[in-house]
């Protein structure tokens, strides 16, 4: 990666700079279903925020791909949609929140307070 135009480093970049919330180190298991195939795959949370996380991930999956997260840290789950906005081969993809449930946003919210404290 040589940070030119174009390359995953420079699309990582691009998205740091557009973040309109913080980004927390958090560490949790998740289980990660591709919508479009009904296909499942595990992987960790490194960083969450209230819009997205990253999935640390070997064979992350397409930009754009649909997706269904269950993230579970100590007794809580957290599930929601997703959608995958940027991807490195090898290292893992972030993903964007979509339509997160009342219900969910609840546990979310309590993760990012504890993380705050």
């Amino acid at each position: 990666m040589d940070g030119s135009p174009g390359t995953p480093t420079d699309q990582v970049s691009a998205f740091r700079d557009k973040r309109e919330v913080p980004r927390y180190s958090f560490f949790a298991e998740v289980t990660v279903t591709d919508l479009a195939h009904d296909m499942r795959m595990p992987g960790r949370i490194s960083e969450i925020s209230r819009k997205g996380c990253y999935v640390d991930i070997l064979n992350p999956l397409p930009v754009g791909t649909s997706l269904l997260l269950k993230i579970t840290r100590d007794q809580g789950v957290f599930t929601t949609p997703g959608k995958i906005i940027y991807a490195q081969t090898g290292m893992g993809m972030g993903v964007a929140f979509v339509d997160i449930p009342a219900d969910q946003m609840k546990t979310l919210d309590a993760w990012l307070a504890e993380i705050n404290t």
